[in-house]
């Protein structure tokens, strides 16, 4: 993943066209045509050995010839000629080429390598990015650059469109051009053998001419360079994607409940949710929901308020609302007493119907719901009649709610009446919908947006806070069972790990045989379970292989002769190694649940959580999450399945321990970060009550191949970070990375600075910071950035911020821009200088090539502390700023100034 020379792709000075022909319905005759046409102000150099001219422009008969070096190349030559071209422009100084060639992954060269193979190794030797193959191209119509080979240009706009499907750009143009929707980059990727949606969305996302991304993903090969991008776009403007190939009909065949609930299709939509995007599920939904969250204010609750002159139509909102998981706000006696002091008839309700009134019924009754502190947003609706203006009450609608800043949406249904109407409200930026459907789609748009936004700035730790899980003994389990070569743990085993994270689990025994079988029930006295135990039977129930409720040693004797029949004549090969007797559990009323773990391809290892029992497949009710998990990211996950409707308690049955559940959730997130030899895990049934939870079955499977930290999908918060230090006066401080729960402590810190140093760091005078800037300081992606606090540390117990260091790293870790910040009593203590070294030797670490940042010229004490840290000053910015930097490459000499 990098951006490096992407520059030249997308903003170049020249453009070379190799393969430019004239040759009807030719590639190359497309792309130079588009070129020529799309006003681009650089040279354009068509490349073609049999050509003098093309296009009317002089051609070249090779790269070697042309008489300035492109920043970018055009190839449409056959494929097995791509390589040495690429070779060619590299060995000129190209930086960028779009490859329009397909068939280049396929086809063989002489050297028996893919075509494709040798292409990337000739663009590597020369540092040359690669869009493509098999790409139809890109435009950037603000520059009028159309280095492609679709049959129309595209509008200019704010809005950045990438695909991986070339035919559906062709749609998309066709579509958008009537619609007048403009893009600032169009974008198709073909095969991404180089450039990906990583680099797009590291690009984009701090393109200011970019409003919002648009991406039609139908795969992704780099999962953490994409979440990593994902994220960080999507902290600075709307992300919004369209997944393909949304029914995976390869989850039949999964070993697990987990691995058959947890399809492709639903972790993608996990990973989508976690990168603060919103995915929609065609294009007229995306580039609707993009005008909505352009022009809509943003909201963090879901009470929706409809105010409308038909019934009919509120109804069909509210109905629609209702089956997409909305939540229609119920008026207050307060509102409700305005509403009827104001308004002569209304429907005393909500929808709020107000009848066939004019302008002046709709702004009062607005008003009222504006200042209702039940309400969060108001959809405003309107159908046409013969007594009232539509275009008038439109104009009403707009000054009430610039008045009152509030969130507002509008419906007005209709057209030959209602089009004029709809113009004057999305002049007035008032989101505006033609039916009643689309209007509650596009405030649920805002509602998942929101929610997602807020997921992407939860940061869970890699260890939980007052849990201390028995590792030792969970891997002395997977060791043992890797030792015999068993993937597949027996049931006591995953107990047993399970056990060691401090979930309960029922007693548990193995028995190999009927006779022992009984005498194991006999000790154990009352009811009992019995189960067989096979490595090769995933689904025990399925095959006779549980029994339940059995009494007494006979029972459970007889209980086994029968089992083996059973088994043997379903699966006549599976290997029986014995049975498992376990204690009843007893516990009416209890919910089961399940809570399972699977490894997808892409993105890692995910969380499942769902309704659990023999039928779990059959009910379908689940939740997919990336791990790692915090309560509230367990939380969200619980509430997006049915049955947490029944986990809060219905009738007689009080509500089941929300908090253990979660908690075990998070525990699994735990194990699976502590343990990537974890593959798959499933407990099912948990059995959830008011007590807490308890673990009836259990199953897991471990590989020896484990793929390491790298594996998940999001970087946890790296505990392994966190570190005791002394300092002068001889008082230890905890140094640890930063967390999300460090907002309230770090606005004290701040706050307790001088004037003088918050100048200093913020290069002006600053005020209070505003939570959503405190909270970007304090969630932060740890695989782009690092943020170190010293907090006083007395008996284990953390106290206030001391001080605090942190860097941002550019998408290709060549460069990170460092600022530190000590109290400003405690200047002299040695905190500044061990902060500063710690950042230092984790930059290095991580193979950043150099740290820079900003000082003012009046801050001679910092510049002096910099520069014993082995910083040289750079240039000047602005007169009043030198930027200072530190080759982490080579080896550093310290003095022994402090700060």
């Amino acid at each position: 993943m990098s951006v490096r020379n992407l520059s030249a792709l997308f903003r170049p000075k020249s453009v070379a066209v190799v393969g430019a022909t004239e040759r009807e319905k030719a590639v190359g005759t497309i792309a130079m045509r588009n070129l020529m046409q799309g006003g681009f102000s650089g040279p354009i150099m068509p490349v073609n050995p049999k050509q003098q001219a093309v296009a009317g422009v002089l051609a070249y008969p090779d790269v070697d010839s042309l008489p300035v070096v492109p920043d970018l190349a055009v190839i449409c030559v056959a494929a097995a000629e791509v390589p040495e071209q690429i070779e060619r422009l590299g060995a000129r100084g190209t930086h960028a080429a779009i490859i329009l060639t397909g068939g280049l992954a396929t086809t063989l060269a002489p050297d028996g390598r893919t075509l494709h193979a040798n292409m990337i190794d000739a663009a590597r030797r020369h540092d040359m990015r690669i869009l493509g193959s098999d790409s139809l191209g890109l435009m950037v119509p603000a520059v009028g650059l159309n280095a492609s080979y679709a049959h129309q240009s595209a509008l200019p706009g704010r809005i950045a469109f990438v695909s991986q499907s070339g035919a559906l750009c062709n749609a998309v143009l066709d579509w958008a051009r009537p619609k007048g929707i403009g893009f600032s980059h169009f974008i198709s990727l073909g095969e991404s053998a180089d450039v990906d949606f990583g680099d797009l969305l590291d690009y984009l996302g701090s393109d200011p001419s970019t409003r919002a991304i648009l991406l039609y993903i139908e795969s992704i090969r780099q999962r953490r360079n994409f979440m990593s991008a994902a994220r960080a776009a999507a902290r600075n403007k709307p992300v919004l994607a369209i997944k393909a190939g949304r029914r995976a009909e390869g989850a039949r065949a999964a070993a697990s409940h987990t691995g058959a609930l947890a399809g492709t299709d639903a972790v993608y939509d996990a990973a989508l949710r976690r990168a603060g995007m919103l995915r929609v599920y065609d294009l007229d939904e995306m580039f609707t929901a993009v005008e909505t969250l352009s022009r809509a204010r943003p909201t963090r609750a879901t009470n929706l308020a409809v105010l409308t002159n038909g019934g009919g139509i509120g109804v069909m909102a509210v109905d629609e609302l209702i089956e997409i998981g909305g939540h229609l706000a119920e008026l207050g006696p307060g509102t409700i007493e305005k509403l009827d002091a104001a308004l002569p008839v209304w429907s005393h309700a909500n929808p709020i119907q107000i009848g066939s009134g004019d302008g002046e019924r709709y702004v009062k009754a607005l008003d009222i719901l504006l200042e209702a502190s039940e309400i969060d947003s108001v959809l405003v609706m309107h159908a046409p009649t013969a007594l009232t203006s539509a275009s008038e009450i439109a104009e009403q609608v707009i000054k009430s709610v610039k008045a009152h800043r509030a969130n507002v949406m509008t419906c007005w249904v209709g057209q030959e009446q209602a089009g004029p109407a709809r113009r004057l409200l999305r002049e007035a930026g008032i989101p505006t919908y033609e039916t009643p459907g689309s209007a509650v789609r596009a405030f649920m748009h805002l509602v998942n947006y929101r929610k997602n936004q807020d997921m992407l700035m939860e940061t869970p730790a890699s260890a939980l806070a007052d849990f201390t899980p028995l590792t030792a003994n969970a891997r002395l389990v997977v060791e043992n069972a890797l030792a015999t070569g068993n993937t597949i743990l027996s049931e006591p085993e995953a107990k047993a790990i399970l056990t060691a994270y401090g979930i309960p689990t029922v007693e548990t025994h193995i028995a190999r045989t009927p006779a022992e079988a009984s005498r194991l029930a006999g000790e154990m006295g009352g009811p009992v379970a019995l189960k067989i135990l096979s490595a090769d039977i995933a689904h025990k129930s399925d095959v006779g292989g549980v029994m339940l409720n059995l009494q007494g040693p006979f029972e459970v004797e007889k209980a086994a002769n029968v089992m083996l029949e059973k088994v043997a004549q379903k699966i006549p090969e599976a290997h029986i190694q014995g049975f498992t007797v376990q204690t009843m559990a007893r516990r009416p009323g209890a919910q089961e649940i399940i809570i399972g773990v699977t490894t997808d391809p892409i993105f890692g290892p995910v969380i499942m959580f769902g309704q659990g029992g023999v039928a779990v497949e059959v009910i379908n009710d689940s939740a997919v999450g990336l791990p790692p998990l915090n309560m509230s990211l367990a939380r969200e996950l619980v509430q997006r399945t049915r049955v947490s409707k029944l986990l809060h308690g219905f009738r007689d049955r009080p509500a089941a321990d929300l908090d253990a559940i979660c908690m075990s959730l998070m525990k699994i997130s735990q194990l699976i970060i502590d343990f990537p030899e974890i593959v798959e895990l499933d407990i099912n049934p948990l059995f959830a009550d008011a007590e807490g939870v308890l673990a009836l079955d259990a199953r897991i499977r471990v590989t020896a191949n484990a793929f390491g930290p790298d594996r998940m999908a999001i970087r946890p918060y790296p505990k392994s970070l966190e570190e005791i230090l002394r300092l002068f006066d001889g008082s230890e401080v905890l140094v640890r990375p930063i967390r999300p729960e460090d907002e309230p402590t770090h606005h004290v810190f701040v706050s307790k600075q001088t004037p003088e140093d918050i100048r200093f760091r913020f290069f002006g005078r600053v005020g209070e910071l505003p939570h959503s800037e405190m909270a970007r300081l304090t969630q932060i992606d740890y695989d782009r950035e690092m943020a170190f606090i010293a907090v006083r540390h007395d008996d284990g117990v953390e106290g206030e911020t001391l001080g605090v260091v942190r860097t941002v790293s550019d998408p290709d870790n060549e460069r990170a821009e460092f600022a530190v910040m000590v109290r400003s009593d405690l200047k002299g203590t040695g905190l500044g200088r061990k902060l500063m070294m710690k950042m230092i030797s984790y930059c290095r670490g991580r193979g950043t090539g150099e740290i820079v940042g900003q000082v003012l010229t009046d801050n001679t004490r910092m510049l002096k502390f910099v520069e014993s840290l082995g910083f040289k000053r750079l240039r000047y910015v602005e007169g009043e700023i030198v930027e200072v930097g530190l080759d982490l490459r080579m080896p550093v000499a310290l003095t022994t100034a402090d700060a």
